[in-house]
C-alpha cells in the first residue's frame, strides 16, 4: 500500500537538512577520485549488461502478467514459491524499481493512552484505546488530507488506517497482528479449497441504523471490480472464479450467508476478508450521493454512512476531522473512547509541537533531529515497530527520458542511478531507527507461502550490494560509467557527463522533510557524474493522481504489504494494475 510517509523513518526537518549539507561534504570526500578519471574504456553493448531475466518492460510486458497469472493458479506451494523468485528477478532487471531501505514504523502516544495497535503492514486500530487520564477524546495525527475515504478507492497508509476505524469487514486484526472474525462469525470452504461459505453475525446495521446484510457484500466487491469504478485495487479479486469475464462468483445465499469461489486455493484469504477493498459499502447511500464520474463522491464529505467503530462526523478540508462512536458497530459495547480527532497536516515539525504542547495524544510523524535525544533518553512514548515494506524510487518506464534509447540502454541507464545512491547515507543519517538498506523489493521478513522466509540471505539473493557505493567508490562509480556509455552517454576528462549528451530529470515527491533530504542526498549521488537532478514537491493527492498517471520522470515511492506473502509485493505491477506507477505494458 503506498505510504503516506509523514513517518519518522525518513523524515528530516531544517536541522538535518543542513546536516546534510555537513554530510554531504562527507561523503564527496569519500568518493573524491572516483569522479575525475572518466576512463573512456571500449564501450559495451547494453545487451550484454542487463540480466537474463530482462524483458522490455513496456512492449514485453505481456510476459510478467502471465507469469503472475500462472502464480495465482499455481496449487504446488514450492512451485508457486520459485515462480515468485522469476517474477521478481524480472522486476528488478530493468530497474524502473528501486529500492532504497526496508521499512519500519515509529510514531509517539501518551503515557496515558493504552490499547492502540498497529499490524506489521502499518494500520493502526484505535476503537480499543484506554485513556487513563479520564479523557473520552483521542486526539491523532496520521497525515495530511486523506485521498480516498472510500474502501474500493484508497491505497495510501493513512486512508486504510481511516477506513480500518470506520468501516469492518469480515475480518479483522487483533493486537497480536492475527486475523479475526470482524462481521463474520465463521465460514467454511470446500474439499478443493475453492468455495467458501460465508456466516455473517446477526443484528449487524450500518451507521444510520438499517440492517447490514450478506448482500451488502456481495455489491461491494463487484463494485470494487467494476471498470468504471476505478479501484486501483481491482486485482485483489484476481483469484475469483469470474474475474476474467469481469462477473466475480460471490452472492448472497441470504441475509447472514455469503459464498464465494475461487480459480485456486488462496492460503491468506482471511487477509484479504480483512483488506479495505473487501469491506462493505451501503449500496443505497453510495448510489444516491455518487456519479458515474466521481464514484467516491458519497464519502467526500462528513456524514456517510459506514460500519465500523467510528462514524465521520466532521471534516475540515485540509484542516482536521472528528469521528464519534458508531453505537450500531458490532462491538460498541468495548469501546471507551467516545470521538477521535484529526489534525490534517504533513509538517513533521508542527506536529510535533503539537504533540509536545499537549494538543495530540498519538502522532505518526516526528521530525529526524528529534530521534537521537528520543533514543539517547529513551523516551516511553516514542515506539519504533516491525513492518513489512520498501521504501523505493521509481522511473516511469515510459518518461522521455529514454527517447531514443533501447530497452536495454533504458535499463542501463537506470542501474546506473541505483548504483550511485549512498543508501548508508539514507538509513543513518535520515531515518536513524534501524532500517535496513535494500537490495530487492520484497521485503526481509516476508513469507514464501511455503512455510518459510522468501529470503532466508538477503546478502546472497539480492540483487546488488546497497553499500557497494561506500566499500569501493572508484569501482562502483566507475561500473555505473560503463553503464551510462553502454547507453550512449559521453564523459568528459573531469569524469563528468559531457556537454554533448547531457541528463537532466525532475524528482517527483510529496511534501515531507524526509522526503526532501532524501532527494537531496540523492540528488548530491548524480551529481557526482554530472547528472542534473531538480526536485518538485507536490501537495499528498496532486502526488498520487501524477505518479498514477505516468506524469513523473523518476519519483519517490513507498509500499507496505497489504498481507504477509509475496505476491501482494509482485500483482501490483501487472498491467492493468491500478497502483502500476512504472507504467509497465502500457
Amino acid at each position: 500500500m503506498k505510504k503516506a510517509f509523514v513517518k519518522v523513518i525518513a523524515l528530516a526537518g531544517a536541522v538535518v537538512l543542513c546536516a546534510c549539507l555537513s554530510g554531504c561534504s562527507k561523503k564527496e570526500a569519500a568518493k573524491t577520485g572516483s569522479a575525475k578519471a572518466s576512463g573512456q574504456a571500449a564501450v559495451k553493448d547494453a545487451s550484454e549488461l542487463v540480466s537474463k531475466s530482462f524483458i522490455d518492460p513496456v512492449k514485453g510486458w505481456a510476459k510478467y502478467d502471465e507469469l503472475i497469472k500462472q502464480i495465482k493458479l499455481e496449487t504446488n506451494y514450492a512451485t508457486r514459491t520459485q515462480k515468485m523468485h522469476e517474477a521478481e528477478d524480472i522486476l528488478m532487471s530493468n530497474y524502473c524499481v528501486i529500492p532504497i531501505y526496508y521499512y519500519n514504523d515509529v510514531y509517539m502516544q501518551k503515557s496515558y493512552v493504552s490499547g492502540i495497535y498497529a499490524n506489521a503492514f502499518a494500520t493502526k486500530f484505535f476503537m480499543y484505546a484506554k485513556m487513563s487520564n479520564g479523557a473520552k477524546t483521542l486526539r491523532i495525527n496520521l497525515a495530511s488530507e486523506p485521498d480516498y475515504l472510500d474502501p474500493a478507492l484508497n491505497s495510501s497508509v493513512d486512508g486504510a488506517c481511516l477506513a480500518a476505524n470506520s468501516f469492518s469487514g469480515l475480518y479483522t486484526y487483533n493486537e497480536k497482528g492475527v486475523t479475526v472474525p470482524a462481521c463474520a462469525e465463521g465460514y467454511k470452504v470446500s474439499e478443493d479449497g475453492l468455495t467458501y461459505t460465508v456466516t455473517l453475525k446477526k443484528g449487524l446495521k450500518w451507521s444510520d441504523g438499517s440492517a447490514l446484510t450478506a448482500e451488502d457484500f456481495e455489491y461491494a466487491w463487484k463494485r470494487a471490480v467494476d471498470p468504471e469504478t476505478a479501484a486501483d485495487y481491482e486485482y485483489m479479486f484476481s483469484g475469483f472464479d469470474g474475474y476474467d469475464d469481469g462477473n466475480i462468483n460471490v452472492e448472497a445465499v441470504d441475509a447472514t450467508t455469503l459464498k464465494f469461489v475461487l480459480t485456486a486455493p488462496c492460503a491468506y484469504m482471511e487477509d484479504l476478508m480483512a483488506f479495505p477493498t473487501f469491506y462493505p459499502v451501503c449500496k443505497k447511500y453510495v448510489e444516491a450521493h455518487s456519479t458515474k464520474d466521481q464514484p467516491g463522491a458519497w464519502c467526500t464529505e462528513a456524514g456517510f454512512v459506514s460500519n465500523g467503530a467510528y462514524v465521520c462526523k466532521e471534516w475540515k478540508h485540509d484542516v482536521s476531522m472528528a469521528y464519534e462512536k458508531n453505537p450500531y458497530w458490532y462491538d460498541a459495547a468495548n469501546v471507551t473512547v467516545e470521538r477521535l480527532e484529526f489534525m490534517l497536516s504533513a509538517d513533521d515539525t508542527a506536529i510535533y509541537a503539537a504533540y509536545n504542547a499537549g494538543n495530540l495524544d498519538f502522532a505518526d510523524s516526528v521530525p529526524t533531529d528529534e530521534i537521537a535525544t528520543l533514543l539517547s533518553t529513551k523516551n516511553s512514548e516514542f515506539y519504533i515497530v516491525d513492518e513489512l515494506g520498501t521504501y523505493y524510487v521509481a522511473f516511469n518506464a515510459k518518461s522521455k527520458l529514454f527517447d531514443g534509447k533501447t530497452p536495454e540502454q533504458a535499463a542501463c541507464m537506470r542501474q546506473a542511478f541505483s548504483l550511485l545512491i549512498d543508501r548508508d547515507y539514507i538509513v543513518e543519517n535520515i531515518g536513524q531507527t534501524g532500517q535496513v538498506a535494500a537490495n530487492a523489493f520484497i521485503p526481509l521478513g516476508m513469507a514464501d507461502g511455503n512455510g518459510g522466509l522468501f529470503k532466508s540471505d538477503a546478502t546472497a539473493q539480492g540483487y546488488y550490494d546497497p553499500s557497494a557505493i561506500n566499500k569501493d567508490a572508484a569501482g562502483t562509480t566507475a561500473k555505473a560509467k560503463e553503464l551510462l556509455m553502454a547507453a550512449g552517454f559521453k564523459f568528459d576528462d573531469n569524469g563528468k557527463l559531457s556537454a554533448e549528451t547531457p541528463i537532466a530529470i525532475e524528482y517527483l515527491t510529496n511534501q515531507s522533510s524526509g522526503h526532501i533530504a532524501i532527494a537531496e542526498s540523492m540528488q548530491q549521488d548524480f551529481a557526482a557524474v554530472g547528472i542534473s537532478m531538480s526536485i518538485q514537491v507536490q501537495d499528498w493527492n496532486v502526488f498520487l493522481e501524477e505518479r498514477k498517471n505516468g506524469n513523473f520522470d523518476i519519483a519517490r515511492e513507498g509500499w507496505i504489504a497489504d498481507f504477509n506473502d509475496p505476491i501482494n509485493m509482485l500483482e501490483m505491477w501487472t498491467t492493468t494494475s491500478g497502483n502500476n506507477d512504472c507504467q509497465f505494458g502500457r
